[in-house]
C-alpha cells in the first residue's frame, strides 16, 4: 500500500514539473515574438517553482530559445542568458562568489563593471553576419535588417549587443501599435512584411543595433557596488536613450573570468541586477470592455482601489483579450501589480485565477459580433458604431491640433445627440448646439472652434492623418503627398503606392483601401477652404537649391528666432528631410537652448555636423 502511495505521489509530481515546464515554453515562445502574457517577475519564479521540484531538469539549463524563420548561423562563442539578483542580498552572494574565485588565483583586488542591460533582441554582428541569440549557439542571421535601415551603432562587426529602438520615438510613434519596445523589434526583424510604423522607424534612424562594447559603464571595488548600486543604477539609466531591464554587473579580470566559467545556462562572472519596483496586490471587480477608433475592444481591470507609489490605482490595462484569456483574468481573481518608474501600472502577476472568464462576443457599444484578429477581439461595424465614431472625431480634432474647445465630452455629447460625421459638426449652427444643453457661451466658443480650424494654417500631412486611415499616420503623410498631391489621392492604386519607399504590399492596399472609404469625407472637408500648407512633391524638391536640399537635418532645443515645428517646416520646404533622431545617415544637428546631451554626444561621435541656431541660420543664408 505504501508503495502504491509512493509511486502515485511521484507520478503526481512528475506531472506538475511537466506542467511548469509546458508553461514556462509557452510563455517564452510568447515574449520571444513580442507578445509577452506574463512579466519577468513572474516569470522567473516559475523558474525557481522548477527548480525546487526539479533542480536537474533540462529547462533550467538551456537558454530560451527564440523562434525566427531563416538561415541559421552557429555562434563562435555562445551567447549565455545572465542569472538575475532581485535585492541587495542576492547581489551580495554574487559578489561572494567572485572573491572567492580571486582568492583562488591570488588576485588582489577585484573590479566590477556595470552596465545597462537593454531590453530588446539580443544578437551577435560578427564575420558581416548579424544573427540573433536563438538558443544561445545558434541563432538566426538576419543582417538584412541592415539593409531595411537598422543602423550599426559604432559601425559594423563590434560582437554582441541587442536590437534596440529609441525610447523617445517609441513613445511618440509607437506605442498605440505595441505593447512594448522590444515587441516592436521583434516585429521588424522577424516579420517578412515591415509594418508601416516599423518602416518609419527604420527610415528615421530609430531601430539601432547597439553593440554591448558601446554603452555607458561604471566601474569600482565591491564596497562601492554594494553600497552604491541604487545610484549607480539611476545615473546609468538616465544616460540611457533605449527601454532597459535592470543593470548588468561582470567582473572585468580575463583571468578570473576563465577561473568562474559558465554553466550551459549563464556565466557565472556576470549577474543581471533587476529591479522589482514597488509592488502591491489587489482584486479584480469587474473587466471593462472599451472600442477604440480601429474597432479593437480592450479590456481594462477595474480593482479595488490600492496606494501605490503615491498615487490611488483603480484601473490596470490588460492589453487585449488573449491576456484575460490566458491569464484567466476576471471577477474576483487576486493580482500583482506594479510600478517600475512607469507612470501607468502594470499587470506583474496573477496570484488567483479568477473562477470565470467571460470574453466578449459583441462590441459593447453596437452590438457587432467581434472577430478575433492575433490577440485582439476587433468590431467590423466601422463608421456604424458609435464607439468608434466618437474615439474618429477625437483622433480628427487632436492630430489636427487646431480647435481646443472640441474635447472628448463635447464630442461624447454631439454623438449622443445625433452628429456622428464631420460633415455634420462643420455644417452645425448656434441653434442646434444650444439644443444639446450647451451654454451660450460654450456655443459660441465650438462655432469659433470650427472657423479656426478651417482658417489656421495647417499642415496638409496632419489634415490627412487625422482622418484617421489605418496605416497613414503624419509621417507616412509626409511621404505619401511628397509622392502624388492631396488632390490625386482619390484615384491612387495600391501598386502606384507600393512602388512608394517605405510602403509595402499590405499597407499600400490597407491605406488606398481606406482613402476609397473615407474620399467623400476628405473632399467634402476640401470644399469647407481649409487653410493647408501643401507638402511639396519630391520631384519638385529634387531643382530645389539651398544649402540643405536633399539632406538629413535634426532640431534639438528650444529655438528663439522661431518654433522648431517652424523650422522643421522651412527645412523641408528648402528639400531637407526632417529626421526623429541621431543615425549615420544625418547630415546636420541644429542645437537651441537646453538641447538633449545624448544626441549631440552621438552626433558628435558619429561625425555628424553640429550647428548652433544662429549658425544654421547663417548656413542657410549662405
Amino acid at each position: 500500500m505504501a508503495r502504491k502511495k509512493t509511486a502515485k505521489k511521484a507520478q503526481n509530481n512528475a506531472a506538475e514539473i511537466q506542467g511548469r515546464v509546458s508553461d514556462l515554453r509557452r510563455y517564452n515562445a510568447a515574449y520571444r515574438a513580442g507578445k509577452p502574457v506574463i512579466g519577468d517577475v513572474e516569470y522567473d519564479a516559475l523558474i525557481e517553482e522548477l527548480r525546487a521540484l526539479d533542480p536537474a531538469n533540462p529547462w533550467l539549463d538551456q537558454v530560451e530559445p527564440e523562434r525566427l524563420r531563416g538561415l541559421k548561423v552557429k555562434h563562435g562563442t555562445p551567447m549565455l542568458s545572465t542569472e538575475k539578483a532581485y535585492g541587495l542580498d542576492k547581489l551580495e552572494d554574487w559578489v561572494e562568489r567572485v572573491e572567492k574565485a580571486a582568492t583562488e588565483i591570488e588576485l588582489s583586488e577585484v573590479e566590477f563593471k556595470v552596465t545597462p542591460k537593454l531590453d530588446g533582441l539580443a544578437g551577435e554582428d560578427t564575420g558581416g553576419i548579424l544573427a540573433t541569440r536563438g538558443n544561445g549557439r545558434i541563432g538566426t542571421d538576419v543582417t538584412a535588417a541592415f539593409d531595411k535601415g537598422l543602423v550599426a551603432i559604432g559601425g559594423r562587426n563590434q560582437g554582441a549587443g541587442e536590437v534596440v529602438v529609441l525610447q523617445d520615438w517609441f513613445e511618440a510613434h509607437g506605442s498605440d501599435e505595441f505593447d512594448h519596445p522590444r515587441n516592436m523589434c521583434v516585429g521588424i526583424i522577424g516579420a517578412d512584411e515591415v509594418s508601416t510604423t516599423g518602416q518609419k522607424a527604420l527610415d528615421e534612424g530609430a531601430v539601432r543595433f547597439v553593440p554591448y562594447t558601446t554603452l555607458d559603464t561604471w566601474r569600482g571595488d565591491r564596497t562601492e557596488l554594494l553600497e552604491t548600486i541604487d545610484e549607480i543604477t539611476e545615473n546609468l539609466r538616465e544616460k540611457s536613450e533605449y527601454a532597459l531591464d535592470g543593470m548588468v554587473a561582470e567582473a572585468t579580470d580575463s583571468a578570473l573570468r576563465k577561473r568562474m566559467g559558465a554553466t550551459s545556462h549563464h556565466n557565472r562572472w556576470q549577474i543581471a541586477i533587476k529591479q522589482r519596483g514597488e509592488t502591491t496586490t489587489t482584486t479584480v471587480e469587474e473587466v471593462l470592455w472599451q472600442t477604440g477608433r480601429t474597432g479593437n475592444v480592450s479590456p481594462v481591470l477595474r480593482v479595488t482601489p490600492v496606494e501605490l507609489s503615491g498615487a490611488t490605482i483603480r484601473r490596470i490595462t490588460a492589453h487585449h483579450a488573449g491576456m484575460v484569456r490566458d491569464r484567466d483574468l476576471g471577477e474576483g481573481a487576486k493580482i500583482q501589480i506594479i510600478r517600475s518608474g512607469e507612470v501607468i501600472p502594470k499587470l506583474e502577476e496573477v496570484l488567483e485565477e479568477a473562477s470565470e472568464v467571460v470574453l466578449p462576443t459583441e462590441c459593447p457599444s453596437c452590438g457587432t459580433a467581434l472577430d478575433w484578429i492575433n490577440e485582439f477581439v476587433n468590431c467590423p461595424n466601422g463608421t456604424d458604431c458609435p464607439a468608434q465614431v466618437e474615439s474618429g472625431l477625437r483622433h480628427w480634432f487632436k492630430i489636427l491640433g487646431t480647435a481646443d474647445s472640441w474635447g472628448p465630452k463635447t464630442i461624447a455629447r454631439m454623438v449622443a445627440g445625433g452628429y456622428e460625421t464631420l460633415e455634420q459638426l462643420y455644417a452645425l449652427t448656434q441653434e442646434e448646439i444650444l439644443a444639446l444643453n450647451f451654454g451660450e457661451g460654450q456655443t459660441k466658443n465650438l462655432l469659433a472652434a470650427l472657423e479656426t480650424s478651417r482658417t489656421d494654417l495647417v499642415e496638409d500631412a496632419r489634415f490627412l492623418a487625422a482622418f484617421g486611415i489605418k496605416d497613414l499616420g503624419i509621417g507616412d503623410s509626409r511621404k505619401l503627398l511628397a509622392a502624388f498631391p492631396l488632390t490625386g489621392l482619390k484615384t491612387l492604386t495600391a501598386e502606384q503606392l507600393e512602388a512608394v519607399k517605405g510602403f509595402g504590399e499590405v499597407t499600400s492596399q490597407s491605406i488606398t483601401r481606406g482613402l476609397g472609404v473615407r474620399w467623400p469625407t476628405v473632399a467634402h472637408m476640401l470644399k469647407l477652404g481649409f487653410n493647408l500648407e501643401i507638402t511639396p512633391l519630391a520631384e519638385t524638391l529634387a531643382e530645389v537649391s539651398s544649402p540643405v536640399a536633399g539632406k538629413r537635418v535634426l532640431f534639438t532645443g528650444t529655438m528663439t528666432e522661431a518654433s522648431r515645428e517652424d523650422m522643421k517646416k522651412q527645412a523641408r520646404a528648402l528639400g531637407a528631410t526632417v529626421a526623429s533622431g541621431v543615425s549615420k545617415n544625418l547630415d546636420l544637428l541644429v542645437i537651441g537652448e537646453k538641447p538633449s546631451a545624448s544626441k549631440v554626444k552621438k552626433a558628435e561621435e558619429a561625425g555628424v555636423e553640429v550647428l548652433s541656431e544662429p549658425e544654421y541660420l547663417a548656413y542657410l543664408g549662405s
